[in-house]
């Protein structure tokens, strides 16, 4: 039977890979790499770099394949359909991907940002070939750093504080209002700075972009602050790059 490694790659640094992502990579025939258009080609290589890092030449094939694209563009009630079509797409991509590529005594792998169990799909998309029946295989999954780790250690604070909870979101999420009972809230996949809603508040932010890879950049400090800073940075590395990966940490500061 076919085999899936779902393997946990980290935020980017090759460096960060655990031990048993390594035996994964060792392990597999087949990556499949998923390819985002242009704009984002280095986040392919990122990947080929990681590859050719562990791994000796010839070892292995890459399959690159389109991403499907997503509807960006819905919100409210749509945004839900929007993303369940997106998904839906991505897992025709799977099953050809698995049946057409990978022989059946073959493992092939996809190579997952951070980790594949935080704010990533691929999980459920396997599971949702899987139940179409239409190809079989097993799978395993191998954790890795997620950029909220890579976050708060190159901040050097933690994620949270004693014996307090941590809330982890999305922009989409925090613009409806800071989470009740919680003080320490990250935040991903925020494309509308929504922590500038907050800038009259006692909070500071530490902020990540482009984490574990070469062009990464930081900044933090009270939100009042640092928002300008950030909205400055974030608008430069956006136009020259034409994209941005970026999460933070809001910490509210101890009431009197």
């Amino acid at each position: 039977m076919r085999k899936i490694h779902v393997i946990g790659i980290g935020a980017g640094d090759p460096d960060q890979l655990t031990l048993q992502a390594v035996r994964a990579l060792r392990d597999t025939d087949v990556f499949f790499v998923l390819d985002k258009g242009e704009v984002k080609s280095d986040l392919v290589e990122l990947r080929r770099g990681i590859l050719r890092t562990h791994l000796p030449e010839g070892t292995y094939r890459v399959v690159e394949a389109r991403d499907p694209e997503r509807d960006r563009s819905a919100g409210g009630a749509a945004y839900g359909p929007a993303v369940g079509d997106w998904r839906s797409a991505r897992a025709d991509l799977y099953e050809n991907l698995i049946a057409g590529k990978l022989g059946e005594d073959e493992t092939g792998a996809f190579l997952v940002w951070g980790d594949p169990a935080l704010y990533d799909s691929t999980l459920g998309i396997v599971e949702e070939v899987l139940a179409r029946g239409a190809v079989a295989f097993a799978y395993d999954v191998v954790p890795g750093v997620s950029s909220v780790s890579t976050l708060v250690a190159r901040h050097r604070t933690g994620l949270n504080r004693v014996a307090r909870p941590v809330q982890i979101t999305t922009g989409r999420r925090l613009a409806e209002g800071f989470p009740e009972g919680v003080d320490d809230v990250v935040v991903m996949l925020d494309a509308h700075q929504v922590f500038r809603q907050y800038a009259d508040q006692d909070i500071d932010i530490y902020w990540g972009a482009y984490l574990g890879t070469p062009d990464e950049i930081l900044d933090s400090g009270p939100i009042a602050e640092a928002a300008p800073r950030i909205a400055r940075l974030r608008a430069e590395a956006r136009e020259r790059k034409g994209w941005i990966m970026d999460t933070y940490l809001l910490r509210r500061r101890p009431r009197e």
